[in-house]
């Protein structure tokens, strides 16, 4: 998991990386992780997730900061820049996909055109991942859908889904 930051209630709600990668999984999450009511820390499933970051592509540029995106992978490969999102699992990989999509469509906003890879090095697996209208305006839908989240007074209720048992955040909603 990439670790955005984000300020809650503040003058300047941004829309980031990580609250897209949650969109896809919870919503709740979304107004949870939104909110600075951060995970588990100790969940294991977070502490592989960290474990794969920090041991995998070491010759790769890794974490790269522009703005509100966390670049995990950023290398010229044939004159192209490409971006790259490091993930354990390909079982979220439309949320990997969008978040990789939102990442591309911020360097496009700055002026730089990119593509990019998936890659889940445990299954030895990479995908390219590129920016079309159609991601670009599901994007914009799903952008001023996480806003109408944070400005939520409360969470969304909890909804039980085949995430949940791994989450770190079930104590919080199932306890």
């Amino acid at each position: 998991m990439t670790g955005d930051s984000f300020p809650a209630r503040s003058s300047e709600i941004h829309v980031n990386g990580t609250l897209i990668w949650y969109y896809f999984i919870c919503q709740r999450e979304v107004w949870l992780m939104g909110h600075q009511l951060n995970p588990d820390e100790d969940n294991a499933y977070l502490e592989i997730g960290r474990f794969i970051q920090e041991t995998t592509y070491l010759r790769d540029k890794k974490e790269i900061n522009l703005g509100f995106i966390k670049l995990d992978i950023v290398r010229k490969k044939g004159g192209e820049l490409v971006v790259g999102e490091v993930k354990k699992s390909s079982k979220y990989k439309e949320s990997a996909r969008m978040q990789l999509a939102f990442y591309l469509k911020e360097l496009k906003a700055r002026g730089i055109n990119a593509r990019g890879e998936l890659h889940f090095p445990e299954e030895k697996r990479k995908e390219e991942v590129y920016l079309d209208e159609e991601t670009e305006r599901k994007l914009e839908k799903v952008g001023r859908d996480i806003l109408r989240i944070l400005y939520l007074d409360i969470p969304p209720e909890p909804q039980k889904t085949h995430w949940c048992r791994r989450c770190a955040y079930a104590e919080f909603c199932w306890a």
